[in-house]
């Protein structure tokens, strides 16, 4: 090890040291906790495969995922797709309006959303000064509202990333193809959405790991009739004390996590698109 690499170790000791103390000690305690309480023992663990309410919320936290990771997906595509095709100072306002959620709250989004989807809110009002509806439609309190905050969460996101990985594949394979007498659905089709596969991928897995512990969004959009994982484990801390059941659905989700990038991790395509290799 040379001079400047025992240099550039040292420099990574402080941070090592503040992760170990601030998230691996506090995530060894919420481990320990779910086999130690309230007996110790795997009984948390067996308790969670028998019962209804969290099967209810492992299948409500899977479908309100999967939903918001395909809509996430298309919906950033599309933006990914026009921002690459941009000309300068255009594109580069169009990203400034991406990155303009970043700089409001969680929470601050949650009750906008609240405001527009409700039955008196924007979207209601102004179909019913239409004459398009008579009755209000259930927008929020329910599973499309908590869709609808995720996705609008997660776009910038996965936008991104997937306009990295397209500004990243080389044109001269379009103009070739197009000069061979392809269409743009062909070129679209045919060579867009393959070369930018990885890049998907990445986008799918980074939404669907996010998706998986949204806490606020659900909470307030979806008025506790959609109830996802994070929701229910607050719940088994704050209000019935019930520590066990809450830090063994904590270690559950952690565990399916890796499983997820652990999986994603062993596609070469995948590892190289994460680690920022072009592909040969």
């Amino acid at each position: 090890m040379t001079a400047f690499q025992r240099w550039a170790f040292g420099l990574t000791v402080p941070a090592c040291l503040i992760v170990t103390a601030l998230y691996l000690v506090p995530l060894g305690t919420v481990l320990a906790i779910s086999v130690e309480e309230p007996v110790p023992g795997l009984g948390n663990y067996a308790g969670l495969l028998d019962s209804p309410a969290v099967a209810r919320v492992l299948a409500t936290t899977l479908q309100v995922t999967l939903l918001t990771c395909a809509l996430t997906l298309v919906a950033s595509y599309v933006v990914a797709f026009a921002l690459v095709h941009m000309s300068g100072r255009l594109r580069q306002a169009a990203l400034l309006m991406v990155l303009v959620p970043f700089w409001i709250s969680v929470l601050v989004r949650a009750f906008a959303w609240m405001t527009i989807l409700r039955r008196q809110g924007v979207i209601n009002s102004t179909l019913a000064a239409l004459g398009l509806i008579t009755d209000p439609l259930e927008l929020a309190n329910n599973r499309i509202g908590v869709v609808i905050g995720m996705v609008h969460y997660m776009m910038p996101f996965a936008i991104l990333l997937l306009y990295a990985n397209l500004a990243g594949i080389d044109r001269r394979i379009m103009q070739a193809a197009r000069s061979l007498g392809a269409r743009p659905g062909t070129v679209l089709l045919r060579l867009w959405l393959p070369l930018s596969l990885p890049g998907i991928a990445v986008a799918a897995i980074f939404v669907f790991v996010f998706s998986l512990g949204f806490l606020i969004t659900p909470a307030l959009l979806g008025g506790g009739r959609t109830v996802m994982i994070a929701e229910y484990i607050s719940v088994q801390i704050t209000n019935t004390l019930r520590w066990g059941v809450a830090t063994s659905l904590a270690t559950l989700l952690l565990v399916v996590v890796g499983a997820a990038i652990f999986l994603a991790m062993r596609s070469p395509a995948l590892r190289a698109a994460f680690e920022g290799q072009v592909r040969q």
